[in-house]
């Protein structure tokens, strides 16, 4: 008989390993090993893989995870023993013929099993929704499975229980049980929780609100929440969320993030990106705990989410910044050796010895010096009142900074300290978990070892030339343009069919505006809700554009930006749902002269938020590229929100270089002059805008009406910018400039004061030179405390 060739010996040796290391199913006696990474259980459709998965050097827990096309960026989705991971040497899962299945650590002890039993033939299968069950038979009874024991993820159509929470990993490279859970309290809620070290306190949904004011129900008895294959995330309480890629069979998981916000992840099949298609929190720095004690959280331009240090505190922990900073000083009892420092737009939520309303400034501060333990006090002066709240703090914990918010905390600190004001870090990763345990060495044969490492050897060269054709077609996808709109994730609203907003909108009857970007109309939607659709024009505004302000918008929460409720992509239209502003826009409302002066300061104030909030605090940088009046508009209490984004940029804050435009954005009259001289495009271009529309407001003249300037014996025409820098440049001789430029319509008394400080504000954001211009929470700053804003 003719002998088999070494090659083909080799081939078929290796292809006999490759059957026996992957496959669907597997039956009592099997085990699969640390030490071979193609050790694997498959799904059926091959989509999801389970196996060990390598934690940390030398350290190994057995998960399961989407596939792969070049076994990087591993999701993963369950893991058996994430607190407790394995030696990567001698350790082993196996299938004992009792029916249980026992994870074993370098062949030495348990550390993790089903503890099941079977009289019965048991099988171990990975379905095609990436559930791991045990069960007797093809078709017997279910032992156990994954779905059971959820840890961080759930996976469409596996359901979370009153007894299987959610709890976060320690971090993005930890794995381990973290500082989150999502769970059902004794109240049938489903609730956030931040559990750390010392504390705990809930933080979604709000804790200030009841139940019904959150919109949940405390009457269900199933406590249940599921994740549909859709995109539709729903609970027994009441509460319900759709993903922005809604409707469409996608992979899809939603996570508990280590940074303690929930978040739905989409794709459209392996290889692709995860993009995200639903987050509970907005605001990230909300999350209680995720800077630790003695901290501020605040969004930074360019870095993303930092921790800093309160003036005298230092860093805990240099490898993890949730513990928190310490003290470096020593606060004495005595009132008389300690003072109170000042740190604006800062707020730490709980911990308060007490709620105070009405307190003047000195009452709350011998409150707290009298209170040994306390360690500073919240201060947040209510003008709508015209009283302040007093907090004094037992613990500074939960702290964020955010230019909207208008309080401020007062430090207390030792007499005589001089402390820096911040020690800012960026969140670190922990690092890797090492696993190094002494076992017991066993002999091996050479010839195995040969295989083996011959066999590791052909299957690194045929990931290589897999991962080059992978990366090959990958690149040809991107440059046809495929599914390129569907990483743009906007959250927090629905689809809408074009029927239904016909109906809606009467057949788009109700005209109630118009731009050069579409019209827009009056509706009134199924659940009674009044809105505003805008039906954008065909030819002004592709889908990439379309999809470009459905994503920025979607992903927007404050009070002085307009809330997007949903759109319609459908054949040829393209329509945007929006709230219902019953005052219409700025625009409309100083022409038609119902403005009085406190309603023009507050409307210039809110927009500064607004514009703060775009280009500081939101999880993305966003310029917006067209402000005017027509673009604010007015609530029912005239308070402003921003609108149409339709010209926005959304910038990469890790790609600060790249702030070119292709094209001019803007309307004439509101556009910097970076525009017209091609210069790099920065959030000044919103803060110039935002000084022409404020000029507008004080004078109620438009900036591309003529207005004749006298000189002299001469007068000739200018712009509105140039006339109010004369009536001011004169008003020096005079009691008031302001008299000269404010809208006749302002009637009775008006506080000249704050009109000025206004006017000059306007000024500076109109400025030529970009960088003399303040920024937009600079402004904010300016306008909310005016006493303080310099005249020189």
């Amino acid at each position: 008989m003719e002998l088999m060739a070494p090659s083909t010996l080799l081939f078929l040796l290796l292809t006999l390993l490759s059957l026996q290391s992957s496959s669907s199913s597997f039956t009592n006696g099997f085990s699969i090993s640390a030490e071979n990474p193609r050790d694997l259980i498959l799904s059926q459709d091959k989509m999801f893989s389970a196996g060990f998965h390598k934690v940390g050097e030398n350290a190994y827990c057995f998960a399961i995870w989407f596939t792969e096309p070049n076994d990087q960026n591993t999701t993963v989705v369950w893991m058996a023993n994430r607190d407790h991971p394995v030696n990567g040497k001698r350790s082993t899962l196996s299938l004992q013929k009792t029916g249980n299945l026992v994870l074993t650590d370098a062949n030495q002890f348990n550390v993790w099993a089903t503890n099941t039993s079977s009289r019965n033939t048991v099988e171990l299968v990975l379905n095609n929704d990436g559930n791991l069950i045990l069960r007797e038979g093809q078709n017997g009874a279910v032992l156990w499975q994954s779905f059971h024991y959820p840890k961080n993820t759930l996976l469409p159509g596996q359901i979370l229980t009153r007894d299987t929470p959610l709890v976060s990993s320690r971090s993005e490279t930890n794995h381990s049980s973290g500082f989150y859970k999502l769970f059902f309290d004794n109240d049938n809620l489903l609730r956030l929780l931040y559990d750390g070290v010392t504390v705990s306190s809930i933080y979604w949904p709000d804790p200030w609100l009841v139940s019904w004011e959150a919109g949940r129900t405390t009457y269900n008895g199933s406590r249940v929440a599921v994740l549909d294959v859709l995109g539709k995330f729903s609970t027994s309480d009441n509460f319900t969320a759709t993903t922005s890629d809604y409707g469409r069979v996608l992979q899809r998981r939603l996570r508990l993030d280590y940074d303690g916000n929930i978040r739905v992840y989409s794709r459209d099949h392996e290889g692709q990106k995860w993009y995200v298609s639903w987050q509970a929190k907005a605001q990230p720095c909300k999350i209680h705990g995720i800077c630790g004690p003695n901290s501020v959280c605040s969004n930074v331009r360019y870095s993303g989410r930092k921790c800093s240090c309160l003036p005298g505190f230092k860093i805990k922990n240099d490898s993890d910044l949730s513990y928190g900073c310490e003290p470096e000083f020593h606060l004495s009892c005595s009132k008389n050796e300690s003072y109170f420092r000042l740190i604006n737009h800062v707020e730490f939520f709980g911990y308060d010895f007490g709620y105070y309303p009405n307190f003047t400034y000195k009452q709350c501060e011998d409150m707290c010096s009298q209170l040994c333990n306390c360690v500073g006090f919240q201060y947040y002066f209510k003008k709508d009142t015209g009283h302040a709240d007093c907090y004094p703090k037992s613990l500074l914990l939960n702290g964020y900074r955010s230019p909207a918010f208008d309080g401020a905390i007062y430090l207390k600190l030792p007499k005589g300290s001089s402390f820096s004001r911040y020690s800012d870090e960026s969140i670190r990763k922990c690092p890797p978990r090492v696993i190094e345990r002494s076992y017991v060495k066993r002999h091996e044969k050479v010839l195995v070892k040969v295989l083996l490492w011959l066999a590791c050897v052909i299957a690194g060269i045929e990931v290589v030339g897999f991962s080059i054709v992978w990366s090959f077609l990958t690149i040809t996808k991107k440059k046809s343009g495929v599914d390129q709109s569907y990483q743009l994730t906007p959250s927090g609203f629905r689809k809408f069919s074009y029927s239904e907003l016909k109906k809606a909108t009467n057949g788009f009857s109700h005209e109630i505006g118009r731009g050069g970007g579409g019209i827009v109309y009056k509706a009134e939607l199924s659940d009674h809700r009044v809105a505003a659709v805008k039906r954008l024009n065909e030819a002004n505004q592709g889908e990439s554009e379309f999809l470009a302000e459905v994503s920025i918008i979607g992903r927007l929460n404050h009070m002085n930006l307009i809330e997007m409720w949903g759109y319609c992509a459908e054949g040829k239209h393209r329509l945007l749902v929006y709230e219902y502003m019953e005052n219409g826009s700025l625009a409309e409302n100083l022409i038609s002269e119902r403005l009085d002066w406190r309603k023009r300061y507050d409307i210039a104030l809110g927009t500064a938020r607004g514009l703060a909030y775009l280009h500081e605090e939101c999880l993305e940088w966003i310029l917006h590229c067209d402000i005017k009046p027509q673009n604010i508009l007015l609530d029912s209490n005239y308070q402003p929100k921003v609108a149409d984004f339709g010209l926005s940029k959304l910038r990469n804050r890790n790609d600060i270089k790249n702030l070119s435009f292709s094209t001019i954005k803007g309307t004439r009259g509101y556009m910097t002059p970076e525009w017209i001289f091609n210069l790099p495009i920065t959030s000044k271009v919103d803060v110039y805008s935002y000084g022409i529309v404020v000029l507008e407001i004080i004078t109620g003249k438009s900036p591309s009406m003529s207005i004749e300037i006298a000189e002299g014996a001469e007068t000739h025409h200018g712009r509105l910018v140039t006339w109010v820098r004369k009536r001011m440049s004169k008003g020096l001789e005079m009691t008031s400039w302001v008299q000269e430029i404010i809208d006749p319509a302002v009637e009775g008394n008006y506080d000249i004061n704050k009109m000025e400080i206004l006017a000059r504000v306007a000024l500076d954001c109109v400025e030529e030179e970009k960088d003399v211009r303040p920024s937009m929470s600079q402004i904010v700053e300016m306008l909310q405390n005016p006493e303080n804003y310099s005249q020189q």
